[in-house]
């Protein structure tokens, strides 16, 4: 009797579900059981390499959980690239870490163009892009098609209104000058300042620059021209340290307003110093962290002595008294938080999930009753902030807390 051959195509269907039944899971991209890794980008180098610390300040962190027991027993590792500040370096860079690396996450990576150019990417590939360093409105407006994209710095517009609000209240009367970068950055905060104005007050002029801009005077001068008896610095540190310093030169001495994001003591000290105080004392911007570099006020608070002792062991050789250090903390314990959160055995979506869904009530490095909440619809993790007024070289916190949105 002849034996029907079986067809090697039919033979191999047949033991497919057996091969399968008996495979281990696919492993999820960054971790092992013993370790998380993660991924960001910073400028190392370049124009804005102040911001460095951020990722330094943020890895020293990590750190410091690791010696104390890490997530569920895993190390967090931190692995950050150069960009430069250029959006082709970040990009370029965020696509090393993820196709090579094999990254979990890819964290707190600074700079709002350089956040939204990455978001394609990374959201097609369903891998979190998370805390980032940007307040823009594109995160929030277009949660629907990046939902991967979780920020982290208050609302710009948020943050602009809250400038254009005190103003009309104290100084209604005011004629504001506007100095503000040529991006999302900038243009959310103006937006911010006109609806806080409410009507009040007056904007008599703006000028516009771009990062790659060596010089700021012709955007000043003609400021400057307008007769404004206020100015808005809607500017990185490089450029608010070229403003202060300018306006000194043309003797121009409005009433100055700094970004959040430029107000580190390093930044305002050599402005401050380049003009014998004549520009930076009284300039008001807003806070959501403790002023490490203010030991009068802030020396004997837990969270700051936490920070000076991370600082010591872990970042030896870096500033303590750069706001980017202690902000890069601050998000990493967020980050930390979220981790925790994500469970045991945690996959890119659960780490998502814990993200959209934070209630973070004891950030030590936050001011006091600021909470970093997220949730359905809420994809800034910060919107509560205070004011901030520099005096004799030093940020002096003063009100109570703002809702920021």
């Amino acid at each position: 009797m002849r034996r029907l051959a079986v067809p090697a195509v039919t033979l191999a269907a047949l033991l497919l579900p057996v091969a399968l039944a008996g495979a281990r899971p696919v492993a999820t991209p960054g971790v092992s059981s013993s370790e998380i890794l993660l991924g960001g980008t910073a400028p190392l180098s370049g124009p804005e390499s102040a911001y460095s610390v951020v990722a330094q300040g943020a890895d020293a962190y990590f750190k410091y959980v690791d010696d104390h027991g890490g997530v569920f027993g895993r190390k967090v590792r931190y692995l950050y690239r150069d960009d430069a500040y250029e959006v082709a370096q970040t990009i370029a860079a965020t696509k090393e870490l993820v196709e090579q690396d094999h990254v979990f996450a890819i964290f707190n990576t600074v700079g709002t163009e350089h956040s939204l150019a990455i978001r394609p990417y990374l959201n097609g590939l369903g891998v979190p892009e998370l805390f980032v360093g940007s307040g823009a409105s594109a995160l929030v407006r277009d949660a629907k098609q990046y939902p991967w994209t979780i920020g982290y710095l208050p609302s710009f517009v948020a943050e602009g209104r809250v400038y254009g609000r005190y103003i009309a209240r104290t100084r209604p009367k005011a004629r504001i000058a506007v100095l503000y970068e040529d991006s999302d950055f900038g243009r959310d905060l103006l937006n911010g300042l006109q609806a806080g104005l409410g009507g009040k007050g007056s904007i008599v002029a703006k000028q516009t620059y771009a990062v790659t801009d060596a010089d700021l005077t012709s955007q000043l001068t003609a400021l400057r021209a307008s007769k404004a008896d206020t100015l808005m610095l809607f500017a990185l540190p490089k450029q608010v340290i070229q403003s202060f310093i300018t306006i000194d030169k043309l003797g121009w001495r409005p009433h100055v307003f700094v970004t959040s994001v430029s107000i580190d003591p390093f930044v305002m000290t050599v402005a401050r110093l380049n003009t014998h105080n004549r520009t930076t004392e009284g300039a008001i911007s807003i806070a959501f962290l403790k002023d490490a570099s203010n030991l009068a006020r802030w020396g004997k608070d837990p969270g700051v002595k936490l920070y000076y002792s991370i600082m010591m062991k872990y970042d030896p050789s870096g500033d303590p008294k750069s706001v980017g250090n202690f902000y890069g903390m601050a998000v990493a314990y967020t980050m930390v938080d979220a981790l925790r959160h994500a469970g045991r055995n945690p996959s890119r979506q659960s780490l998502l999930n814990a993200a959209l869904n934070l209630n973070e009530k004891t950030n030590p490095f936050l001011l006091p009753g600021i909470v970093v909440k997220t949730g359905p619809g809420d994809r800034h993790p910060l919107d509560q902030v205070q004011m901030y007024r520099y005096h004799a070289g030093v940020w002096h916190v003063f009100g109570p807390l703002i809702q920021a949105r």
